[in-house]
This record gives C-alpha cells, structure tokens and sequence, in this order.
C-alpha cells in the first residue's frame, strides 16, 4: 500500500514538472503609421491556478531602458502618470479576448509610441516554471501615402475603350509595400472591378472576372506610381461612378499582410452614351429616297447607309426585307445568306455587298411584277464584350437594332386578262353519286409567249341559320409547272384518288369526286392564276381572276332496299335438291356492296337458325347450325349484281322448315375504309316440307341389375326398333350416345360415350378411374361395360340414338328424328366387411403378437434376476428386533 502511494507522488510530482507557463505576443517587430490604430495581443498557456487570468503591459524607448507601466487588467491605477489621461480618454485600452488572451489597443498611435512593449502575466503557478512577459518592437512610420487619380472621360461612346489612371506613392522609409484598388459605385452598392498588389498579384472581382479572363479588363502599369486600368469595349451596364484606393502594407514575421493605411479617391461618373442613340439607318436608290419604278427584266439596286459616332466599334448584320420579308442577310462576321426561298424570290437572285464603311448595296436582276413592295435595311449592331486581344472569340451583345424607311419599288408590267366559268358536268342526285366541275378559261389577252394557267379550287359551306359560321377552306391548286399542291383538310382524299384535280386542256381544268358525301354539299369556286417566265427561267405568278360561286346541292334522302326470294327448285322427297334465289332491288343507294345470311326456323314460331354467310367482301362462311358433315351439300353464290342463289342437296326430315335471305346493303366513302351500313331487309320465307313414308323407330335401355360392388363391371343396353317399312339391314345404320347425371331425373349430364354410324367409338373424359366400352351386339343392340366402377360412377344413365336409312325413292341416307331412351339408376354399394375385414386380421395378430412376446419377456427376467436370492429368518428374539428397528 505505501510502495502504491509512493508511485502516485510520484507520478504527480513529474506530471506537474512537465507543464511551464508560456506568454506570447504579436510577432514583430510591428511597422504603423502615425495616426492609425495599432493592437497588440498577448496571450498565456500552461499555466496553473484559475482559469482567469490578467495581463501587464509596459513600454520602453530602449531595449533596456526604464519601463513605464502603461495599462492592466486587474489594477485600475497601474497606469503611468505620462499615460493616465490618454487611458481615461480611451485612446489607451485594454480589451480581454479570452481568458487567457488580451489585447492592448492605441486608437491613434504617434511618434512618442515607439518603443518597445512588454506583457506581463502575475504568477498563479504553484511552481514558477516558463516564461511570463513577452516582448515586441513597435515601430511607428509618417503618413506619406498619396493617392491622386486622373478624372476619366466622360461621357463615352458605347464599344470604345475606357481608361483609368490613379497614381499611388509613398515614402520609402522602411520595407512597406502598396497597392492599388478600381472599384465602381452604383447607387448606394459598390464593387471591386480589380486590385493590383501588395506583392504584384492580380485580384477580380466576382462580377468581372470571365471578363478579365476574356481581355475585356486589362491592367497596364506605369512609371512612378502610375497604374492604369483599361475596360475594353464599354456598354451601358458599365456606367456609375468610379474609385481609386490606394493602401500600405508590411509583412510580419509571421508570414501575414497587415494593413497599415489606406486612401480612396473619387475618380469621377462615367457615362456611356448607348449605340441607338447616334446609330442612323437610311435606304436609297441611286434615283430617289422614296421611290422608284423599273421595268420587268431590270436590276435593283438600293443602298443602305449605316452612321454611328462609334462605327468602328460595331460589328453589323445587315438585313434588306421586302414587304416584311427577309430577302438577304450579311452576317456580322460578312457571310451573305439568301432568304429568297421564304421572300418568294429565287435562290441566289438577291445580292448583298459591302463597298464602304457603312455602305451596303442590294442587288435584285430581273425583277418582275412579284418584287414590287417596299424595301427596308435592318441593322443590328453588336458589340465584343471580350477584349481586343482574344482575336474575335469574345462574347457579343447586341446593342442596337434600327430599321430604315421604306423604299417603295414598282415593277410596271402588263397582266394578262381572262374570264373564268364555272359549271357543273355531273351533278350529284343522291349520296354516292360522282361529282365533276369545269373551270373555263375564255377571253384570254396579253398573255406573253409561255405563259401558262394555274388553278385553285376552293369549297365553302352553305350558310343556314344564322348562327351557322360559313367556314371556307381550300381544296388544292396546280401551279404554272402543274404541280398538285392539296390543301389540308383534303390531302388524304386527294392522295387516295377519291378526289382528283386535273387540267383536260390549257384552258380547262376539272374538279371530280368519285363518291360525293354529305360534307361535300356547298359552294365551290375557282381561282385561274397567269404566269410567265422570267429572264433566268422561273415561273411567276402575273394575275388570277376568281369564277363565281356554283353550288352543289341535293335532297339527302335515306336509302332503301328490298329482297325477294323465289323458289328455283322444289325438294319433294328426301334427298332431293332445294334451290332458291334472292333478288335485291334499291332506293336512293347507287354502289353498294351486300352481305347475306341464309336463315331458317323449322315452325315460325321456334328459334332462328342461321346456316351462312356471305360477306360485302364475298367472304362465306357456315353457320352455328350447319352439321359439318354436309357442308359439301350447300352452297350460297352471287348470280347477279343484285341476285344470290342457295341451294340445298339431299334434303332430309330434319331440313323441313322455312328458308328466307337476311340481306345488309354496305357502302364506303372511299377505297381502303372500312364498310358503312345503309340499310337492311328480310326477304319472304320459302317453306320446305315433302312427306317420307319410312320406316318408325323405337328405343329403350335396360340392365341385369341396377346396383353393383366396387371394382365390378356394369352392363346397360341400348335396344332399337324399326318398324313400318323397315329397310334391309345394311340399309341401316345408327349414331347412339350414352348420357350420365348424378343426381336422378337431374338436368346436368356428361356424355360417357359414343359411337356414330360408321362405327367410330368416342369415348369422353371421365374423372373417374373406371374405363367404359361400347359394343355392337347386332344391328339394333348397342351395349355399354363399365369397368371397375367407383363410388362416383352411381348415377342415372340414358341413351339417345339417331337413326338413318338408304331411302328407296331417292337411293341417299336420309336421317330419322333423334331418340331418347328411359332413364336407369346405377348404384355402386359400398362393401362393409371387404373394408373391415383386412383392418381386423391385421389388430388381431398384432395383439396377439405383442401378449406373446410380453409373457416370455416376463419369464426370462424372473429366471435370471431372482435365481440367487436367499431368505434369512426372522429372530426370536423380539425385543432385539424391536432394538434393531
């Protein structure tokens, strides 16, 4: 315990000889100017005691001269007499940062400061170790900065450059250094443009840094203080007014810039005057400003002037337009571009041409009546923002945009005079009906050689009540070199060939619909343009003349139509061929395509049967009532345009009935869409009935036994009759199937099996694992085996049989009416002792086994673990027992 103590101590002992006071100040020696405020800072670390602690300062003259005591932390009157007002007035003073940090501050620092300044920290330590004062030289230097700029020019043309002078010195009596700083004020904000120093780096502001970088700003330092700062290329966005700093600087021990002093000087307000205001655009011709008149085939020329009190700082872009219409364009960088694709006038026609400063000519050969209007020259003037040394790769602004008066050109020229007629060649009666108009062209004069004739058809609707709003819309056109130009709302109709625009001669042009609809009544016109060939070969439009109004109108009225069916042939007996035809006549319905169902009912009182279909597109197909065995055996085709015959081969009983025509007349607005229905109507009923004296039919089931055990087979006949005049045997044949339902006289049944007059058995699928089979024991027995019957083959059995027979009359297979035989309930008995009896055989011995084995087991253990046991005698002596116990 003493040795742990000891250790402790000791550990202690050294950890606190470890720690030693440190006091530190501002590295130095310190270089102000008089008149400016210095701070000196001190701090401690360390050190023992509280956490609070105070600081001393003094000063002295020489490094080892008296110390006058100049302020504390702790002692109000510590102050030396020399010093006591100026640390009453607060120009001495002590500020604690921390704790463990002061700061000795001099508002207005003068000559007499310089010296040398301790700080002292009083021991709080409980061992004195480390230093407690620091020293610092402080060394105080004459004002001599002098900033005086040089007022810049004002006001200034916008895209010229700008420059700054300031001119910043000072004495060089000890190592300072300087600086120069641009700043522009807007308003009540103010911002740096660019500072130069203290060791010649170069600082941008935010805001004009890229421009910097471009060239834009550039500094150029002079001789004797001298700096200039040049804005390359001015906009209005750099007005304000305009500031120099000049500032001084040392460099302390430590490696830190100090600001010692600084001055700011006013320049001046810069105003730039903006490009619109002296940019001046003017037009002329070489004959008038206003005007001017050529004839066709000519060359135009205009001129464009362009004046500005900064032209030589403007990069132009030089647009003439005609009516609005761009016609060409010399880019600002002198590339001529040609808009005559959208001014109507031919690619390449227009020139464009610089030939002086601010000079720019535009020349237009062979003009013809369609260059008429009036000229206009657009300016945009841009201006580089980057600077005259990024060769052209700056950053452009658009500073001006001005457009000239209007220069009216006139082309006089002859047109060509005609008369426009228009008529109605077909006029549609009905919906469907084709339509065709003529436009004629007569009276024609002054049409020069080549000149040819365009068209433009237009169709309006007829104006009804007076809310309707008359909408007109534009057909299609053919122009001089006749191409089909569609309008469009009708280019789909035009591009399938329902509509149609073509010239039949030079001086007429038609108008054709193929299949006229609804939306085609209204009025139409036509509009006949001239055009001649210019000098270089282009086709120009001269003259139109617009025809007069032609309505196409008739009385919609709704379509009709009627079917007639006739008998073509009588089936009279069984076997024979039935045959009737259909004929369509119609009502207000001119081309039309027709789909026919052929339909039957056995009385006109039971169900509608349909046995085909022919479709608008003759596509045939067979109803859900057409046995598929004699589809061979009928047949429906188009005999005439308006005529469908059906015909019906061996005919049997079941076929008896009436046959009529359902027939639906379809119509199509135009080739490729799909059909519209127009109307429909049922044709009379033709009835078949012929009478067939054959033979009469009976049919029962019956069974050996209607109740069966598991896994045992079940036997049920099918026995069939004829009677009457019973045909020979092979002149005989049966379709027999058996039904099964679950429940007794139940309406859900599953066919089991059957067997079709071919002889071809077809057995269903069953759910159960018992299998059936189906024999012919002769020509009217037909027996169905079950084998290995399941609990889920108890239910109610039946058969049903349709039997057919060569007919004598006709020698064909005439099929009977289907029968149906009595019903019989089938049982499958549930075995009681074949369930139990395994079960019990196999308890019985198991039991039996288990007491036999028990009962040896209990012998075996009584002779081997009870052989040696002894029996000792009880002792007479009952006291002792009792003792014992």
């Amino acid at each position: 315990m003493d040795n742990c103590v000891f250790v402790l101590a000791f550990g202690l002992l050294l950890l606190g000889g470890c720690s030693a006071r440190v006091v530190t100040v501002s590295p130095g020696p310190l270089i102000r100017v008089e008149g400016q405020p210095v701070s000196i800072r001190c701090d401690v670390i360390e050190y023992g005691g509280p956490r609070e602690q105070d600081f001393e300062w003094m000063m002295s003259r020489e490094p080892t001269g008296q110390k006058i005591k100049i302020i504390s932390t702790f002692d109000a009157g510590y102050s030396h007499p020399s010093l006591s007002k100026r640390v009453a007035s607060g120009d001495i003073s002590v500020v604690r940062l921390q704790d463990n940090e002061a700061e000795l501050k001099i508002a207005e620092v003068k000559p007499m400061d310089a010296g040398f300044y301790w700080c002292q920290t009083p021991s709080t330590d409980s061992v004195i170790s480390g230093n407690y004062e620091a020293q610092v030289q402080l060394t105080v230097i004459p004002n001599t900065l002098s900033v005086l700029p040089q007022p810049p020019e004002s006001p200034i043309s916008e895209g010229t450059d700008l420059t700054l002078s300031c001119n910043v010195t000072r004495a060089l009596t000890h190592p300072t250094y300087l600086s120069v700083t641009w700043s522009v004020k807007k308003g009540a904000t103010s911002e740096d443009i660019l500072t130069f120093g203290p060791q010649g780096e170069v600082v941008t502001g935010a805001k004009f840094a890229r421009r910097y970088a471009d060239g834009g700003i550039r500094l150029v330092p002079g001789r004797n203080g001298l700096f200039q700062l040049v804005i390359s290329r001015v906009t209005t966005s750099d007005d304000g007014i305009y500031e120099c700093n000049g500032t001084e600087w040392t460099h302390e021990n430590g490696g830190k810039w100090i600001k010692i002093v600084e001055s700011t000087k006013e320049m001046g307000t810069v105003a730039v005057t903006p490009t619109g205001r002296s940019l001046s655009v003017t037009a002329s011709s070489s004959f008038s400003s206003s005007s001017l008149l050529l004839s066709p085939g000519e060359t135009l020329t205009l001129l464009c002037s362009v004046t500005a009190d900064n032209l030589a700082s403007l990069a132009l872009e030089v647009t003439w337009l005609a009516d609005g219409r761009e016609i060409v364009t010399m880019e600002r960088s002198g590339v001529v571009v040609s808009n005559t694709s959208t001014s109507g006038l031919r690619r390449g026609e227009a020139s464009l041409e610089r030939i002086g400063a601010g000079e720019y000519r535009l020349g237009v050969r062979g003009v013809s009546g369609e260059d008429g209007g009036g000229y206009t020259c657009r300016i945009r003037a841009f201006i580089e923002k980057g600077g005259r040394s990024t060769g052209g790769g700056g950053r452009w602004h658009m500073a001006a945009e001005k457009t000239s008066s209007p220069v009216t050109v006139k082309v006089s020229e002859i047109k060509p005079s005609f008369t426009v007629n228009l008529e109605a060649t077909m006029n549609p009666q009905m919906t469907a009906d084709p339509t065709e108009l003529s436009c004629h062209v007569t009276n024609i004069t002054q049409l020069p050689p080549g000149g040819r004739l365009g068209v433009s058809w237009e169709h309006a609707t007829i104006p009804g009540k007076r809310d309707d709003i008359q909408t007109s819309s534009v057909i299609g056109s053919l122009d001089g070199n006749g191409n089909l130009l569609p309008g469009p709302t009708y280019a789909d109709r035009l591009k399938s060939g329902v509509l149609s625009l073509s010239r039949v001669q030079p001086n007429t042009f038609k108008l054709r619909i193929l299949r006229t609809q609804g939306i085609d009544m209204g009025l139409y016109a036509c509009t006949v343009s001239a055009w001649s060939i210019t000098s270089q070969g282009d086709m120009v439009k001269t003259a139109e003349y617009k025809s007069s109004s032609l309505t196409v109108r008739w009385d919609p009225k709704h379509p009709s139509l009627n079917v007639v069916a006739k008998r073509i042939r009588e089936a009279s007996v069984g076997g024979a061929t039935f045959e009737m035809s259909c004929t369509i006549t119609t009502e207000n319905l001119s081309e039309a395509g027709y789909s026919v169902l052929i339909q039957s009912q056995d009385s006109l009182q039971s169900n509608v049967r349909t046995i085909m279909t022919l479709s608008p597109d003759n596509v045939l197909q067979h109803g859900g009532a057409t046995d598929p065995n004699r589809r061979d055996s009928l047949v429906l085709t188009k005999s005439g345009p308006a005529e469908f015959r059906f015909r019906l081969a061996g005919v049997q009983l079941s076929d008896r009935g009436y046959y009529w025509c359902d027939i639906t007349a379809w119509t199509k607005q135009q080739p490729g869409q799909t059909w519209t229905k127009a109307n429909s109507s049922e044709s009379n009923k033709i009835h078949i009935n012929f009478q067939e004296n054959g033979p009469s039919f009976t049919i029962r089931m019956h069974s050996d036994t209607s109740s069966v055990y598991p896994w045992d087979t079940a036997k049920m006949k099918c026995l069939l009759g004829a009677s009457g005049s019973s045909p020979k045997t092979d002149d005989l044949a049966y379709e027999v199937s058996w039904f099964f339902t679950r429940l007794r006289g139940g309406q859900t049944t599953t066919q089991v099996a059957s067997v079709d007059r071919f002889g071809v058995v077809r057995k269903n699928d069953r759910n159960s694992s018992s299998d059936v089979s189906i024999e012919r024991k002769d020509t009217h027995t037909y027996l169905l085996n079950i084998f290995g019957t399941q609990d889920s083959d108890s239910g109610e059995y039946y058969c049903m049989a349709t039997p057919w027979y060569l007919s004598p009359s006709t020698g064909a297979w005439t099929q009977a009416v289907e029968l149906t035989s009595n019903r019989i309930f089938l049982t499958v008995q549930f075995a009681v002792w074949d369930s139990l009896k395994l079960p019990l055989l196999y308890g019985t011995s198991a039991s039996l086994g288990v007491g036999l084995f028990s009962l040896v087991l209990g012998l075996i253990c009584a002779q081997c673990c009870c052989r040696n046991t002894t029996h000792t005698p009880r002792s007479r002596n009952k006291l002792m027992d009792l003792e014992m116990d």
